[in-house]
Parts: C-alpha cells; sequence; structure tokens
C-alpha cells in the first residue's frame, strides 16, 4: 500500500459524508495492511470472512478504485425526452385557467405525471414558478454617468475630503402590540399578536461615512426640507472644516428645494451627487437602514414616539461605537453591463 493509498482510505473512514459501504471496505483493507487476518478483521467488524476476503482481493488486484461501487444501469426511463420539454414549454409559455401559476398539483393532472416526477423536472431546470421577485429599471437619461461618478467616489474617494451616503427614513412608526408578548422558549418560538397600536412616528437622517461606516444621525418629527436643512447644519458641525463634503443623495424633491441650492451657496465646499432615479440600491446608507429595520425596528416594541426614538438612538450610539464600512466590489462597468444584460433579457420577452 503506497502512502497516497493509506491518505484516502484513512479521509473514507472519517468523512462523515462518506456512504457507509466505502467506508467499511476502506477500514477493511486498512486493517488488512496492519497484519490483521481475515477472520479477525471480520470478527472486529462484525462481517463474514468472504467479505472480508472479497475486498482485500479487490484491492491488491486494482488498487483504491476497485472499492468504489461500479455503474449501476437502474430502472428505464419511463419519462420521455419530448414529456420532459411537454412539462418545460407548458411551464414557461402558460397558466391553468383557474390560476396565475402552476402548482406541482396542477402541472401534474395537466401533463398527466405525478406529482414527484414534474417537482424533479422543475428542480433540474431551475423553475420556481411559486416564486416572484420585483424589479425596476432606472429611466434616468443620466444612468451611466451617474452611475461612473457615485461608484468612483467609494472606489477611489478624492483626497482631502469626505464622501458620505446621506438619506431620510421616514415615517418609522413606533408599534405597540395589543397584547404581551410570549418569549421564546425551548421547542417553542416567540409569538406576539398580529394586531398593533400606533403611537406616532419620526423620521431618521443618516449620512453614512463610506470610508469608516461611521453614521451622522439625527431624528426630526417632520420631514421637510427645513428638518434637511437643520440635518446639513449638523453634518457641517461634525465635519472638520479643512475637508470637502461629497453628499450622496437620491432625487428626493426635498433634497432641491430653493432653501437647499441657497444654504448650498453658503456652503462651498459642500458636493451634491445624485443617485439614478429608481436606484437607492447604489446608495450605501440605504444598507445601513436594512439593518437598522432588522435589528432595531422589525421586532421592537415602543410604546411612544419618545421610547422609539430612544431605541434608535441606541443602536447609533452602539454602531458608532464599532463601526464598520461596508466594501463595495463591483465598477461601474460591472453595474453597466449587468444593467443592459437584464434589459435585453426584458426586451426579448416581447413586453
Amino acid at each position: 500500500m503506497t502512502p497516497e493509498d493509506r491518505a484516502t482510505l484513512e479521509r473514507w473512514t472519517t468523512r462523515r459524508k462518506t456512504a457507509h459501504g466505502l467506508a467499511t471496505r476502506a477500514e477493511i483493507v486498512l486493517r488488512c495492511s496492519d497484519g490483521c487476518s481475515n477472520s479477525q478483521v471480520a470478527r472486529e467488524l462484525r462481517l463474514t470472512n468472504a467479505t472480508v476476503g472479497k475486498w482485500r482481493s479487490r484491492f491488491a488486484a486494482g488498487g483504491v478504485a476497485a472499492l468504489l461501487d461500479e455503474p449501476r444501469s437502474g430502472a428505464p426511463r419511463r419519462i420521455t425526452d419530448e414529456q420532459v420539454e411537454a412539462v418545460i414549454i407548458k411551464t414557461l409559455e402558460s397558466t391553468p385557467r383557474d390560476a396565475t401559476q402552476w402548482s406541482v398539483r396542477s402541472m401534474a393532472a395537466a401533463s398527466g405525471m405525478t406529482r414527484q416526477s414534474v417537482h424533479r423536472i422543475w428542480k433540474a431546470f431551475g423553475l420556481q414558478p411559486h416564486r416572484t421577485e420585483t424589479f425596476k429599471l432606472s429611466t434616468d437619461p443620466q444612468l451611466i454617468e451617474k452611475v461612473r461618478d457615485i461608484v468612483g467616489l467609494y472606489l477611489n474617494p478624492p483626497e482631502r475630503a469626505l464622501v458620505l451616503c446621506a438619506d431620510e427614513k421616514s415615517q418609522i412608526q413606533a408599534l405597540d402590540r395589543t397584547q404581551p408578548t410570549l418569549p421564546m422558549r425551548p421547542g417553542q418560538v416567540e409569538r406576539r399578536t398580529y394586531d398593533y397600536k400606533r403611537h406616532g412616528t419620526t423620521s431618521l437622517f443618516a449620512a453614512l461615512d463610506v470610508a469608516t461606516g461611521r453614521v451622522i444621525g439625527e431624528l426630526h418629527r417632520r420631514h421637510r426640507a427645513t428638518e434637511f436643512r437643520q440635518f446639513l447644519d449638523r453634518v457641517d458641525t461634525e465635519v472638520p472644516a479643512d475637508l470637502d463634503v461629497h453628499l450622496i443623495l437620491d432625487n428626493y424633491t426635498t433634497h432641491k428645494t430653493p432653501l437647499i441650492q441657497r444654504w448650498l451657496l453658503r456652503h462651498p465646499r459642500f458636493n451634491l451627487h445624485f443617485t439614478p432615479t429608481y436606484s437607492s440600491w447604489i446608495n450605501q446608507v440605504e444598507r445601513w437602514f436594512a439593518e437598522l429595520t432588522q435589528k432595531q425596528l422589525r421586532r421592537g416594541s415602543h410604546r411612544s414616539t419618545r421610547a422609539l426614538e430612544n431605541a434608535i438612538r441606541l443602536y447609533l450610539n452602539e454602531h458608532n461605537a464599532n463601526p464598520k464600512p461596508f466594501v463595495w466590489v463591483k465598477s461601474a462597468d460591472d453595474i453597466i453591463d449587468s444593467i443592459a444584460r437584464f434589459a435585453l433579457r426584458i426586451s426579448e420577452t416581447g413586453h
């Protein structure tokens, strides 16, 4: 037995995913190579002498490969390629009369196959009629220019400047369940009532520092240009005076009012970069908002707007105590090529 053969056999005996039969054969050969007799190996592994001798002889004749199972023919196919093609075409190009999409049961009834056969065909070709996802392509005529501008700030930020992704998470509701929440127990998940009481709303203005991950946040009960100007004053105060500020924003009307325009004229170090329409995904602060929702808001229970605001401030302080920036990896060319491929797929549908 070569060292390579022994390493392979030992790996087969220790891997959790190795088939039981293959692991047993490897154990037989390993024990025999250590000088054990056939009867001794058979007694220790609770096998017959014939079984031990069979696999010992096979290894001696063909090496490690001889221990593997040979391909088996199996039962003959009962579903033809034409039937598989018919199921795929029916799934992609039609719908049942009483529903908007096919189910395993309805397709099985329409095709005359079993539910298991339909499921295997759908799984093999990646078809999931029960699922749907949303999308929205930007119609901004300056899409390419804006993508290159913003991604350029992410990948190659200017010197002596701070790149901030800013936006508002408006109308955050202070929700309280109508009955006490039942906490999680062994064998039982947390349970809460499906209905709730509303106790007012607040809006969070936030600016994410792309380089460090730190967030400048401010809460306001209203969401107007006045509050946004106050937030800009806060940003202006916290950013060192010797740094320029590149602010990435969406196209919300609040960001373009005469009040904001006049403020920008008085603060020339601020440079605004607007995302393409329907492209909030390119603004990194949206990812931070998603984490805030997941970790603090979605399952939170707040009996007043003040309690909600205190919870948000606590999360903001905890985040800034150990901030971590998001890592942007896609270049502008990669993004534009991806959008072009998606647009081509849409055009090929004929809609």
